[in-house]
């Protein structure tokens, strides 16, 4: 099998997603970047099955994580929280609550960041892995992130990555 034939693999499959936001500022009607998260993922197709908007606070983070999970959620994309300021802490949570780390996710949002914005990349914590049941992505609050992270890496990914979880 090539390389494009084992991608190509997953193509078609429907995820059960979540987006959750974590951040102390945004609100419902201010939530931009989760909104695209979810408009993104209904435009390919897929199934959003869970949404929250959470304090940019640890426990809350992990908390609706599980929640996602127990509604079916199998692809769980976070926005907010991944700076370095002292508030953000979603980083930390996600980190805790991976089994298998996906660092290729970081280390290319970072480098495709950096064409963008430059060294102010190297800020960024955005990160990705597994748990025993999910797929999990921890994207910036920023709606340019978002739309990057979305558009050039996770939305063309999601069929295989779910294919090969699922072996």
């Amino acid at each position: 099998m090539s390389h494009f034939e084992h991608q190509d693999s997953g193509s078609g499959l429907i995820a059960r997603c979540a987006v959750i936001t974590c951040s102390d500022t945004r609100t419902s009607d201010t939530d931009h970047s989760g909104n695209r998260i979810a408009e993104l993922l209904e435009e390919a197709r897929h199934s959003v099955v869970f949404r929250d908007l959470v304090p940019d606070d640890a426990d809350r983070i992990r908390q609706a994580v599980q929640d996602a999970k127990k509604n079916g959620a199998r692809l769980i994309i976070t926005t907010g929280g991944t700076g370095i300021s002292q508030r953000d802490t979603t980083f930390e949570a996600i980190q805790s609550l991976i089994s298998t780390d996906i660092p290729g996710f970081g280390e290319l949002f970072r480098m495709l960041s950096w064409e963008e914005i430059g060294a102010a990349a190297m800020m960024s914590r955005a990160t990705a892995g597994l748990t025993d049941d999910a797929i999990l992505f921890a994207l910036p609050g920023s709606r340019n992130a978002v739309e990057l992270a979305m558009q050039r890496l996770i939305l063309p990914q999601i069929g295989h990555l779910m294919a090969e979880r699922r072996k």
